[in-house]
């Protein structure tokens, strides 16, 4: 099985005239640009692999010379694809931490309750993220993603372990 692609950069633009693209990054780890030696361009759903030539830190993003853009004309028909690795290539987290794509589609259990359905969407509030489990028995449940509920996450059995707060699902309906 191909590995997943993970966007952490997109692709606003080119500086100067020699072909450098201008980056904005949409990853927690923006120094990652520094040792990237590869990455995909996916231009309006064609993905196309380019050594990294050069990096440079520009204001609130980065400057990229990519194989193969040497011009400014060519740099800016990139304008708005993004820059992806391989999910392999992810930064790791801190033990507990999880990225959204390892999360989605974990099967979803409760402590009393049993299986709930799938994760299939996760919404980032600021305060916690939500995770929406999609569910058979119950209509659509959210689940608050804090230390009380999350019993465990497995990722290799692809499974989630959780004990709901009263009145996240009610059972009365």
């Amino acid at each position: 099985m191909a590995a997943e692609l993970i966007a952490i950069g997109k692709i606003v633009g080119h500086f100067g005239y020699k072909g450098e693209v201008k980056i904005i990054p949409l990853t927690d780890f923006p120094e990652r640009f520094k040792s990237l030696k590869q990455v995909h361009i996916n231009y309006k759903g064609q993905i196309s692999t380019r050594a990294v030539e050069a990096v440079k830190n520009h204001g609130q993003g980065w400057l990229l010379k990519l194989s193969g853009i040497d011009d400014k004309e060519t740099a800016d028909q990139y304008r708005g694809s993004l820059l992806q690795v391989d999910e392999t290539e992810v930064y790791p987290l801190p033990e507990g931490s999880y990225y959204h794509f390892q999360l989605q589609g974990l099967k979803v259990f409760d402590k009393q309750r049993g299986f709930l359905g799938e994760l299939t969407d996760i919404i980032e509030t600021g305060a916690n993220d939500v995770y929406v489990v999609e569910s058979a028995s119950y209509k659509e449940i959210l689940i608050p993603a804090i230390k009380q509920v999350i019993v465990s996450i497995d990722l290799q059995a692809k499974t989630m372990l959780v004990d709901l707060l009263p009145g996240i699902i009610d059972d009365e309906g």
